[in-house]
């Protein structure tokens, strides 16, 4: 009898928890409580670019480029793409000229050059990676971006896209910041006439690595070191030749390997942030024509713990809030292991997709990123499974990468829940949790930013846990039209799929680790 007792409480016990509602969460919205405000959500393409535009199938690469840029809907309603707002291009430094001697070991990497060696520029160099950008353009791209990791080989001390000695210095040859900077001005002025303004250009990358490898070991990439006082040196160098084209084009530094490097660490490219924007620095940039008080850095290896990650970023909101700078976040992709959060094995990649949304969370709540961008778009690799890399995996068909196939991943449409709909000049809004979690306990739980213009209240919401969960925002000083929701879930085809509520005062439902973005139009 006690036996059958217990059994029957159990069952009752059962039921009466799945009947419970899902834990609600509250969140209070003052739309007149903005923070930053946000110029752009991007990414990179480079690297395997050249071959793809130039080599595979048009609708390969046609697909890709609707995946990245498009703001239209599906007969659904959902989003045919995630509607980037920043498209970043690679200006090579032609080592793919060089072939093997270049001492780059992946024929991939290699990035050719605009200017030849005798000085004269041939314009039909970097094809895939103009063919891109043009779509970019053509999809109405906002911002598009140019980036150097190396001056033309020309012009470096070893004659090489990266270093051969471990120096920590630029290996750019003293004799040619001038040389340098007309280069980039002259392929920024190109660009223009042909229809492709580039607002930003950034002259240097990662300054903080040697980026050494000795003759003969074998290159990763173009590359080059930069002290401080090297990168004002260029930085002012790039802002005469750009005032002497004309230019609009405004200058992006520094590219920060790492987030720290923005306000702290040792070396001859740290506290950067004071470096170039406290007036009382041996290398302030003040007064020039094309620099605005805008940094930026790359999130990487930042990434480990939630408490580290969210006290870095809070760090550099402090610091570069003091110097009155613009912070962007403009490289992200999972090197290290910060991702696996302790599991091992292979990382599903709705997991890779948490993780990647819960960056951006950090890096626009706690470290008030005004812009968003992610390194890169696409590499070769399992669109199922540890998508550390890339929003589009590539399946090349052979090693000479002429042809292959593509496919999108849960990290393009996590991406997408941010790009899509929080769109530049919006701002994000400081919000009133009532669970009155810690930051790391929020972490772990349902993570939720606000971001509003004059038309449209923005959610996106990640839900870490694996309950789900409701969501019930209440936002003042707003009549609401409608309510879209758009959703992305570990399943098979469930990428940002659109629905509708009619009541948004009875909340919305979260699933247990997916995303959510909720767009409320006033």
């Amino acid at each position: 009898m006690k036996k059958l007792l217990f059994t029957t409480l159990s069952i009752l016990t059962t039921a009466i928890g799945y009947a419970q509602k899902p834990k609600e969460l509250v969140i209070k919205i003052d739309i007149k409580n903005k923070a930053q405000q946000i110029d752009n959500f991007g990414a990179a393409g480079a690297w395997f670019t050249e071959g793809i535009a130039k080599n595979w199938p048009t609708q390969n690469r046609e697909q890709m480029a609707e995946w990245l840029f498009s703001r239209e809907f599906d007969a659904n309603g959902s989003p045919k793409g995630i509607g980037l707002s920043a498209w970043r291009f690679n200006i090579g430094g032609g080592t793919a000229e060089q072939g093997d001697s270049s001492g780059i070991t992946d024929f991939r990497k290699r990035v050719e050059c605009f200017l030849r060696p005798d000085g004269t520029y041939d314009w039909t160099k970097q094809a895939g990676y103009v063919w891109f950008t043009q779509k970019a353009r053509d999809y109405g791209v906002e911002n598009l971006i140019a980036f150097s990791n190396t001056p033309p080989v020309q012009f470096t001390k070893n004659a090489r896209g990266y270093k051969t000695t471990k120096d920590y210095v630029s290996n750019l040859k003293p004799e040619h910041y001038g040389d340098y900077a007309r280069f980039l001005a002259t392929v920024l002025k190109h660009f223009d006439e042909e229809g492709l303004h580039f607002k930003y250009i950034s002259p240097v990358n990662e300054p903080q690595w040697d980026w050494y490898h000795a003759p003969g070991q074998g290159a990763k990439q173009e590359g080059s070191p930069w002290r401080n006082d090297e990168i004002a040196h260029v930085a002012k160098a790039l802002d005469s030749a750009l005032t002497a084209t004309g230019s609009t084009s405004k200058i992006l530094i520094t590219e920060a390997a790492q987030l720290d490097f923005l306000y702290g660490k040792t070396g001859n490219a740290a506290q950067q942030t004071q470096a170039f924007f406290n007036p009382k620095s041996k290398v302030a940039l003040t007064g020039l024509r094309n620099l605005p008080r805008l940094i930026g850095g790359h999130s990487y290896f930042t990434d480990k713990g939630d408490s580290a990650r969210i006290a870095i970023r809070r760090q550099v909101a402090d610091t570069t809030a003091k110097y009155g700078v613009t912070f962007w976040q403009t490289e992200y992709s999972m090197l290290a292991d910060g991702y696996r959060e302790g599991k091992t094995g292979r990382i599903p990649a709705i997991d890779c997709a948490l993780f990647l949304s819960k960056v951006i969370h950090d890096d626009l709540v706690y470290g008030n990123a005004a812009a968003w961008q992610l390194w890169n778009s696409w590499e070769p690799g399992n669109p199922d499974f540890d998508t550390r890399y890339y929003l589009i995996a590539l399946a090349p068909s052979s090693r000479e990468y002429v042809d292959g196939t593509t496919t999108a991943t849960k990290n393009l449409w996590a991406l997408g829940h941010y790009s899509r709909f929080v769109r530049p000049g919006m701002h994000r809004l400081s919000i009133e949790r009532r669970d009155k979690l810690s930051r790391e306990q929020i972490a772990q739980d349902l993570m939720v930013s606000a971001y509003a213009n004059e038309k449209q209240v923005v959610l996106v919401a990640i839900n870490y846990g694996n309950e789900e969960r409701i969501l019930r925002p209440e936002v003042s000083g707003w009549m609401v039209k409608g309510t879209e929701v758009y959703l992305t879930t570990g399943e098979k085809g469930v990428n940002m799929r659109r629905s509708e509520i009619r009541n948004l005062k009875e909340g919305v439902l979260i699933p247990a680790r997916g995303m959510v973005t909720v767009v409320v139009n006033k």
